[in-house]
């Protein structure tokens, strides 16, 4: 207990805080969770291009769910450091979610595009259920909400390459 009667503030472990706001970009502003989901697709954009194309759709599955796996405890470490329930500089949420949201697009700007505009909006608006498990706790609840805004961004994009209303070109 701290002097005042209260207890004192947990340190957060390094790697909670630096898995949280991946790196530090959740602290940038305006909208961290833009920033993280446009780091990641540039990020992902970037490895899917060295990756053979039978490695890509389980490179990001995996990379997504381990993501998912690490950045559940480490949103609820940083969550209960800030005694915030979803603190906004928490943005691993978003890298899962948007990882989610590029699983199986081809490699071009469009795809990413709107992979990264479906994802925040999807995102921002939470649709049922997503704004449900926004309710679930700590980090769980952090994680998430944004892991189902990065399904819903995967079919609305899966759907559109399908019927051919996000004309990619040729695929790699």
């Amino acid at each position: 207990m701290a002097e005042s009667g209260t207890a004192a503030p947990s340190r957060v472990p390094l790697w909670a805080s630096l898995t949280a706001t991946l790196f530090g970009i959740g602290h940038m502003r305006p909208g961290p969770g833009t920033w993280a989901s446009a780091a990641t697709t540039l990020l992902w954009a970037a490895l899917a291009h060295v990756l053979p194309l039978p490695f890509r759709t389980p490179v990001i599955i995996a990379l997504a769910a381990i993501i998912t796996l690490v950045g559940i405890p480490a949103a609820t470490l940083v969550s209960r450091a800030s005694a915030r329930k979803d603190p906004g500089f928490v943005v691993i949420d978003e890298v899962a979610g948007q990882l989610i949201s590029l699983i199986a697009v081809p490699l071009a700007w469009k795809s990413f595009l709107a992979g990264l505009i479906l994802f925040r909006a999807f995102d921002i608006l939470k649709p049922p259920p997503v704004r449900q498990l926004e309710r679930l706790p700590e980090g769980t609840g952090i994680v998430l909400d944004d892991v189902a805004a990065g399904i819903y961004a995967l079919a609305v994009v899966q759907f559109l390459l399908h019927v051919g209303l996000l004309n990619v070109g040729l695929l790699k």
